[in-house]
This record gives C-alpha cells, structure tokens and sequence, in this order.
C-alpha cells in the first residue's frame, strides 16, 4: 500500500471550501429565505436560492475531516476529545447567544423556552423532538451520528472494510426508497434518520475523496463507491443532486490535491477559521436584526450588508476568545492526564 502523507498545511484549501459553504448558507438565509419567511420591503439586489447546497458540501467535507482524523487518532477517547473540544464551547455560547438576543429583539415563530434551551445544549436534543434555539441546528444531530458510526468503525476496527459499510449503507438507501415508490411501505423512518440514510452518499463522497488523496492502493474501489454514491442520489432525490454531488467531489478532490491555489488567499483562509461559529450564529441572530432594520424603514440591501458583517464579526469574535481558548484548554488538560497515567 502506497500511502501520502499530508503536508502541514495541506487543509488550508478545505478549510476554505468550507468557508465558502458557510457564506452559501449565510446568504441564502439572509436573502432568500428571509424573504420567503418575513418578506423584504423591496427584492433585494442579490439573492441566493441555492445558497443552501452548502450544507451538502459540509457533509462532504466532514466525510474528509473524520477520516483523517481517525487516521491519526491511536484510541477512541481521542477523537472524543479532539470531537468534543472542536464542537461543544463555542455551540454552547452560541445556544446562549442566540436565545439570549431573540428573546430581546424577538422572532416570531422562533423563539423557544428556558426548558427547551437547556435541553439544546445537548446537541442531540432533537432526538426527543425538543425545538432547535436556531434552525441551522438540524445539521449538527446528523454530523454527531456521523461520528458515532465512524467510531464505532473504528473501535470494532471495521475502517479497513469501509468500502463494504457504505455500499451497505448506500444499498440500504436504496431498499426505502424501492419500498416507498414502488410499494407503497414506509420503513421505519427512525431508523433512517439514526443511520443518517438521506445524507450518506455526502458522507461516502468525502470519505471517498479523503482516501483517493491519501492512499493510491484502492483507487479503482474509491472511485466505484463515489460512483455507486452518486447514481444513489440521483435515483433516491434528484438527478440534479446526483450531478452536484459529482461536481463537488471533483472539486473536493481538487482542493485535497492542492489544485485550487486561489483557495488559500487570505480571506478564504480566515473565513474557513471562522466557518463553524459563522454557522452557528447567524441565522436567527441575523434574521431577528433584519425584522429591526426592516421596522425602521432600512433598505434591504443595506440591512443585508449589516447583518452579515454582524454575523463575521461575532464568528470572528467567538472563534478567537471562546472556541480556540476552550479547544485549546481542554485538549492540553487531555495530554496532562494522559501524560500523568503513564507508569514511569
């Protein structure tokens, strides 16, 4: 097996795709969607329908991401750690954040109770059909069962048979959708949503891709199951879909080969940083100040522009004094530990 190892600042071109479907969403949420929910005075003069793709290419990218992760983790209770520090403090003081600000300035149809805003700081409190603090919170239960299944795979030492589990999975997509347009039977739905069946073939893309930029031995295996991914949600959602999953994975190909040079200037870099707190905090943020704006009299254009510098600049603040700190305190305080129970 021939194996390439990643140079030291090879994600830098991941990290800003991922940016970049932070802002999709972003925009779509501020332009379109806001329109469709509460309405501009005026169209504004830039919208983003599809803005919210981004979110399938964050599927696919977190495909990437775990799998090299895994590769250099040695046992579970470091990808928890690694997992846990990446993702828990800064969604915490975002469920804060954003209940504390819509509650203030209000935004109907989304606000939640003091109950149901503890219970969010779970991250898997949809589980129990607890409303989500803010909408974008749907992604992040399937980015968590995501990372339950691949260490699961990892700790039964099945990665090697990746292949296999996601043609499973992928065959098993498949089998719903069979037993719902040609007979009629909805299979357990619950079972679906736990084996995050809608999403998978997003997954298997990034993995896909992952292990064509890593490892040159099973590249005809890698490419059928991108393939095998692909035709799954062309039959299963859209022919549509099918072909931009295909044109993603090309292009996520491209970035893990370092063949997107444009990818690592400076702003798409910093906004790849800021990319997971931008997520977390702009959509009900964003849309309770546009409700404000658009009270007193602003032009849409102009509160569009507000907000999203609003949105940059809280990301921008939370990813350097609460998700990098709290990261950085909880991964060093794991290696004291682990350091402190090696016998000498």
């Amino acid at each position: 097996m021939t194996t390439r190892q990643p140079s030291s600042n090879r994600l830098q071109e991941i990290d800003a795709l991922r940016g970049i479907a932070a802002l999709m969403v972003v925009l779509f949420h501020f332009t379109s969607k806001f329109d469709e929910l509460y309405g501009h005075v005026s169209a504004p003069a830039f919208a983003l329908p599809w803005g919210h793709y981004g979110v399938n290419l964050f599927f696919m990218i977190s495909g990437f991401v775990i799998f090299m992760t895994l590769a250099r983790t040695r046992e579970p209770a470091d990808f928890i750690v690694s997992r846990f520090s990446r993702l828990y403090p800064a969604y915490w003081f975002a469920v804060g954040l954003t209940f504390g600000v819509t509650a203030w300035l209000g935004l109907p149809g989304k606000t939640v109770g003091w109950g149901d805003a503890i219970l969010n700081l779970l991250m898997f409190h949809s589980l129990f059909k607890v409303p989500n603090v803010d909408g974008v919170y749907w992604t992040l239960l399937v980015e968590l069962l995501f990372y339950a299944w691949s260490l699961l795979a990892f700790r039964l030492g099945l990665l090697a048979r990746i292949h296999l589990l996601l043609a499973a999975a992928l065959a098993l997509r498949l089998v719903y959708f069979v037993a719902a347009q040609a007979f009629g039977i909805d299979l357990p739905w619950t079972l679906s949503q736990l084996l995050i069946l809608p999403f998978i073939s997003w997954f298997a893309c990034g993995i896909m891709v992952y292990r064509l930029s890593h490892d040159s031995s099973t590249r005809g295996l890698d490419w059928a199951l991108v393939t095998a991914a692909v035709l799954t949600l062309g039959i299963t959602e859209s022919p549509f879909l099918g072909a931009l999953a295909a044109a993603l994975t090309v292009l996520l190909y491209l970035a893990a080969s370092r063949r997107l040079p444009l990818l690592r200037i400076a702003v798409l870099t910093w906004l790849g940083e800021i990319s997971y707190t931008l997520y977390l905090v702009h959509e009900n943020i964003g849309w309770a100040v546009l409700l404000r704006l658009k009270a007193h009299g602003f032009d849409p254009n102009v509160s569009i522009a507000i907000v999203i510098a609003l949105s940059l600049l809280l990301a921008w603040a939370i990813t350097r004094c609460v998700e990098k700190p709290a990261m950085a305190l909880i991964r060093s305080r794991y290696r004291q530990r682990q350091t402190a129970a090696v016998p000498t």
